[in-house]
């Protein structure tokens, strides 16, 4: 199966794969594109909804609420994120104050979560993971201790040649604390515009082992699997992962234990 999707972003809504696809069964991904001055109006349905800003300036409102940002970072290298996220049957309509461009992340859920929210800078949390080569930076927008039945979301930044998500590591099953089985969506963007990277996903008994080579606005899906990355040299590269769960959210995994010595070393 092919897990990477490509996308040349246009006006309104971009579809990048809905619930069902790419054996994603808790995750709808796609990225809202708005000119300075234009709007978009959705519902969400029987879904919680978490948009994440990627750059730009825009007010969003809904019955009984609204928010506005005017201090959205340029682009994910200039900045720390806001994410707008929005409970299941919520009216909303988005509003360009620039241009502007939202993850749109999306997950079916059976109850009420959190009221709408503005998730801002300040409220996320920084993490460094990793040293020598795979060394590499870690925004969490919205993690456990956040009203959200399915949504773990953060967002990783790879310097120059680095690696990520290394030791190879996967989170397919339910064996609390030891993994958890959520899914995991990539979506990349770099610096300059132009750079590249590549990206593994592998199954633990050998079974299959696909590699791709990921550009901007390239996302890639990941249902199972063991999953590191790495950029090209003289690039920052930077990644959007989201993680869906129905059996608990958290940063909880377990390594490939071919390479899981490196961690030692």
């Amino acid at each position: 199966m092919n897990r990477k999707i490509e996308l040349s972003p246009v006006q309104g809504y971009n579809k990048i794969f809905d619930v069902g696809e790419y054996d994603m069964k808790l995750t709808k991904f796609g990225l809202i594109k708005l000119a300075n001055g234009t709007s978009y109006a959705g519902e969400t349905g029987e879904m919680e909804v978490a948009l994440v800003l990627m750059g730009g300036n825009f007010a969003a409102k809904g019955d009984g609420w609204s928010f506005e940002v005017t201090d959205g970072r340029k682009n994910p290298f200039t900045g720390k994120p806001h994410c707008l996220y929005l409970p299941r049957h919520t009216a909303y309509t988005l509003t360009a104050l620039s241009d502007v461009e939202l993850a749109y992340n999306a997950s079916p859920v059976t109850r009420d979560t959190a009221k709408p929210t503005l998730i801002k800078p300040e409220d996320t949390r920084h993490i460094s993971l990793g040293k020598d080569n795979w060394t590499r930076t870690s925004e969490i927008i919205l993690d456990e201790k956040f009203d959200s039945e399915h949504f773990y979301i953060g967002e990783g930044m790879i310097p120059s040649g680095n690696w990520s998500g290394y030791p190879s590591h996967r989170h397919d099953v339910n064996n609390p604390p030891a993994e958890l089985d959520m899914e995991e969506t990539y979506f990349y963007l770099f610096d300059p515009p132009q750079g590249f990277g590549f990206q593994r996903v592998y199954a633990s008994d050998g079974s299959w082992d696909e590699a791709y080579p990921v550009k901007a606005y390239d996302t890639v899906a990941i249902a199972e699997g063991y999953h590191p990355l790495v950029g090209a040299p003289g690039y920052q590269m930077y990644y959007l992962w989201t993680m869906a769960g129905s059996q608990g959210r958290g940063l909880i995994s377990s390594m490939d234990p071919q390479h899981a010595w490196v961690k030692n070393a």
